[in-house]
């Protein structure tokens, strides 16, 4: 009996905004790992992303323990682009408040 080998590539996609899917679902690539780090099982992973299938998870996870260094480059870069969208939406924000304050002085005048 002959028994046929073949590399598998991981079931993870670039949508159009850059981000990593995993498979033909929604769920993002970080968030999958980051369960994992946190002591998520694949099992639990798999219940709390029900779309995706265990399979797809343990391709995911073996990729990430062939490759620690680069999905934690990748990782760090979503969390920079992360954390500088959130001071877009903060600094947005606060123009809207200060834009607020002033309408109501007008109407309180």
């Amino acid at each position: 009996m002959i028994f046929n080998v073949q590399a598998e590539v991981p079931p993870v996609r670039e949508d159009t905004a850059g981000a990593l899917r995993i498979g033909n679902t929604r769920v993002l690539l970080e968030l999958v790992i980051r369960a994992f780090q946190d002591g998520a099982t694949p099992e639990a992973i798999v219940q709390r992303y029900s779309t995706l299938t265990l399979a797809e998870v343990y391709a995911v996870i073996a990729y990430y323990l062939g490759h620690p260094d680069d999905v934690d480059s990748y990782l760090s870069q979503r969390e920079q682009q992360a954390h500088e969208t959130e001071k877009s939406v903060q600094a947005r924000q606060d123009d809207l408040n200060d834009i607020r304050q002033r309408l109501l002085a007008r109407r309180q005048s």
